[in-house]
């Protein structure tokens, strides 16, 4: 495959997962629940990285995914107390938890190929040359690998998981009493949310992650309340935005990142219009002689 084949193939993929679980957090009213996890994840990767001194290490993808899970639980708690509202919680805890990861970064990890401007922005470009080769055999990138690894991992708790995530989402109350644990149920999905966020940081950044997870499944709610459809119509027009992103950029020679994430949103304007308009319109009056 050629880099620009395989560039695409990473996107591509890593859009797919970011709105497979995306969509539920769009559906919990929990959007920006992605952003914090995305970004207080970077204290979970250095620290785990001050450990081990490996960056290939996958104790970094477990670190991560456990300060994601903190993240949840310290915002859950501060809202808990009823001082503040769940917004503000989350203005509260994800900025000292990535400030205190880039002070760590900047002082303990300078001189390692780990900065904040690949953690937000990432480098598609470069995603090819970091080649996943056991015993001497090029299987491609790296990157690819591992987005492919949690596509699967995500779609296989969505598929195994589904009733009781459909339940929770909408009646927390109801599935506590046939007998469910919404809380276990929730902090699984936030554990997913942050094990795709570190997977896809090194390829496309956070800023695009935080995109992907929230852009097409709104704009996919735009179209359809139905939740199997809504799901496949997110990770279609993820993929889509991957790919015209990728183009756009080489059109324009800007950041591929910035383009994909910009792609979904004008496409997404019409189907809101539409859907305004269409919910803002009279009812329209039965025909003559109809029963």
């Amino acid at each position: 495959m050629t880099p620009q084949v395989e560039i695409q193939l990473i996107a591509v993929v890593t859009a797919a997962a970011c709105s497979l679980v995306g969509t539920f957090l769009v559906l919990r009213r929990m959007a920006m629940m992605s952003d914090a996890i995305s970004h207080s994840i970077l204290l979970g990767i250095v620290v785990a990285f001050l450990a081990v001194g490996d960056l290939a290490s996958p104790w970094l993808v477990l670190g991560a995914a456990a300060t994601g899970v903190l993240t949840v639980a310290l915002v859950e708690a501060l809202h808990r107390t009823r001082l503040v509202k769940e917004d503000a919680a989350i203005g509260l805890v994800f900025p000292a938890l990535f400030s205190l990861g880039v002070i760590l970064l900047a002082r303990q990890a300078g001189s390692v190929h780990l900065d904040t401007d690949v953690v937000l922005l990432g480098e598609l470009a470069f995603a090819p040359f970091d080649r996943f080769a056991p015993g001497g055999t090029d299987l491609g990138p790296r990157a690819l690998w591992l987005a492919g690894g949690v596509l699967l991992l995500d779609a296989a708790a969505l598929a195994l998981f589904f009733k009781e995530l459909k339940l929770a989402t909408f009646d927390a109350g109801l599935a506590a009493t046939l007998g469910f644990s919404p809380a276990l149920i929730h902090y699984g999905l936030m554990s997913l949310v942050s094990v795709t966020a570190v997977a896809s940081f090194d390829a496309v950044g956070l800023v695009l992650v935080v995109a992907l997870m929230v852009g097409p499944p709104a704009a996919a709610h735009l179209l359809t309340d139905r939740l199997p459809r809504l799901l496949g119509l997110a990770a279609l027009m993820g993929a889509a935005s991957a790919v015209g992103g990728y183009w756009l950029a080489r059109r324009l020679d800007v950041s591929i990142a910035g383009a994909m994430a910009a792609t979904w949103a004008p496409s997404s304007w019409p189907r809101w219009c539409w859907r305004r308009s269409a919910a803002s319109s009279p009812p329209r009056a039965p025909a003559r002689g109809s029963a």
